[in-house]
């Protein structure tokens, strides 16, 4: 049996209070992604239980591309290939 099989809630709660309030934060996400992966907002399919997480990842993502705008060019011309058989 490993080290880690054997540590305890409790033993991990009484580390926890040793650690310094500015990395809490940190602390607070890691617990989070150690849960199932469907309880983060950014995890969940459009049109699911929460509808705000994903709007929220969408608008975070277009967040980073404001100053520079997207736009849809022309499409061009097909290329010609040969026919099937």
């Amino acid at each position: 049996m490993s080290s880690a099989a054997k540590i305890t809630k409790e033993q991990i709660k009484s580390e926890i209070d040793k650690v310094r309030e500015e990395y809490l934060g940190v602390l607070y996400r890691i617990v989070l992604s150690l849960e199932e992966p469907a309880r983060d907002p950014r995890m969940r399919e459009p049109g699911g239980a929460d509808q705000t997480g994903w709007n929220q990842f969408i608008s975070e993502m277009y967040g980073s591309t404001a100053d520079a705008p997207l736009e849809r060019r022309p499409e061009g011309l097909a290329e010609t290939r040969l026919a099937l058989e």
